[in-house]
């Protein structure tokens, strides 16, 4: 059975249009995928602690010789990564800050990237085979030919990131230019019809 992980970034919750598209990608893997199982993770309601010493020491100690401070701190970890290599397509639903993806949805990242489960100690990515979908919202539009393209440091990011842990078929969605929604020259509705539309190209069977 084909299973999706679904996570969402936006604090905004029903005004934000990372989540309105995350839900419209949903939607359309269901139809693509009648028999699959989706999995929602939501970091905005996830206790996300830190990576601290205790993190460390569990992820590069073997785990016969973990003390229960190490496995307490891991245990998040471990949830995290096992629900990630359950799922065949991912789709992440983030808004963009400062150029950059917030730091909850960073957290998340190094929460599964750890070595000797999601990478090995050469850098081999062990988390193959998976499609990925990363839809990021902005304020203003960093799509490419726009005036502010090379300040998007986010998308690089996220494809450099996902293929470190082995996941290489990753797919950028732009929903920039948000602030006109915020500012009341556009509906919520208008705005995404368009980008709906392209997003369920990125719905792959």
């Amino acid at each position: 059975m084909p299973t999706l992980l679904a996570i969402e970034v936006s604090p905004r919750f029903d005004y934000s249009v990372s989540r309105k598209l995350t839900s419209k990608f949903i939607e359309d893997w269901k139809t693509v995928h009648p028999d699959g199982k989706v999995i929602v993770r939501d970091l905005m309601k996830t206790e996300l602690p830190w990576v601290d010493l205790p993190w460390i020491g569990g992820s590069f100690t073997p785990v016969e010789q973990h003390s229960e401070e190490m496995k307490k701190a891991i245990r998040v970890s471990d949830d995290l990564i096992a629900e990630l290599k359950a799922a065949d397509d991912i789709v992440i639903g983030t808004p963009m800050y400062n150029f950059l993806i917030p730091a909850i949805l960073k957290a998340y990242i190094d929460h599964v990237v750890r070595v000797g489960i999601t990478f090995t100690m050469n850098y081999e990515g062990l988390l193959t085979g998976k499609k990925a979908t990363v839809i990021i919202a902005s304020g203003s539009d960093f799509g490419p030919g726009t005036k502010y393209e090379s300040a998007n440091v986010a998308s690089s990011y996220m494809q450099q990131i996902l293929g470190f842990i082995g996941i290489v078929d990753v797919k950028i969605v732009l929903a920039g230019g948000t602030l006109a929604v915020d500012m009341g020259q556009k509906s919520l509705g208008d705005f995404i019809a368009p980008i709906e539309s392209g997003l369920s190209a990125s719905v792959r069977a």
